[in-house]
């Protein structure tokens, strides 16, 4: 909803600045140009999309994703402690993982947000608990080894090689990963330990 009001926002300010300056006409063919890219990289990633979907399903059903999810699970069962016996959470956000690792976040969108479901659940508190912050962390500063959605954005832009970002996008990734965890722990701690106090 505030997505919308700072896009109705930003509108009524061109348009009013363009008729203010005289250049409404230039106002009007930009919003029309934009329109035209946004079809056009629409298009674009629309076909990369297809292409990763296409191989995470195959994936699949090779039984790859299936075995790439549980080596994540030992891993996963210590970041979230009280989730780990929830067999359903535990699938979803091992699979969300798989497909945050691919770079294909339409893929784990469903699959992060079920996990959300089971893991709330299982608190009756209303507000958000540890495993729930971390699943956040998990998929705002998700490790990508191939940054699928990213690379075809850079091809439809023009980029002649769009995976040259590869060792930023992984030094970044593994970075913000490992601050955002570091930071969750620690305010997991002082937490409990205010708790006890």
């Amino acid at each position: 909803m505030a997505m919308a009001w700072i896009w109705t926002a930003m509108i009524a300010f061109s348009v009013i600045f363009g008729l203010l300056s005289g250049n409404i006409d230039a106002v009007g063919a930009s919003a029309l140009d934009g329109a035209a890219a946004a079809v056009t990289l629409c298009i674009a990633i629309c076909g990369a999309t297809m292409l990763w979907s296409g191989i995470m399903e195959i994936m699949r059903q090779a039984g790859l994703a299936q075995k790439l999810s549980k080596s994540f699970r030992p891993v996963l069962n210590k970041l979230f402690p009280q989730t780990r016996e929830n067999e359903d959470a535990m699938e979803a956000l091992s699979a969300n993982v798989s497909a945050n690792l691919l770079g294909l976040g339409n893929a784990a969108t469903p699959l992060g947000i079920r996990a959300a479901s089971e893991m709330a659940k299982m608190t009756k508190r209303k507000t958000a608990s540890d495993d729930l912050c971390m699943l956040v962390i998990l998929n705002s500063a998700s490790i990508q080894l191939i940054p699928a959605t990213v690379a075809a954005v850079r091809a439809s832009a023009g980029a002649s090689a769009p995976f040259d970002i590869l060792p930023a996008v992984w030094i970044t990734s593994v970075t913000s990963l490992v601050a955002g965890i570091t930071v969750s722990k620690l305010l997991r701690r002082f937490s409990k330990r205010g708790d006890r106090d």
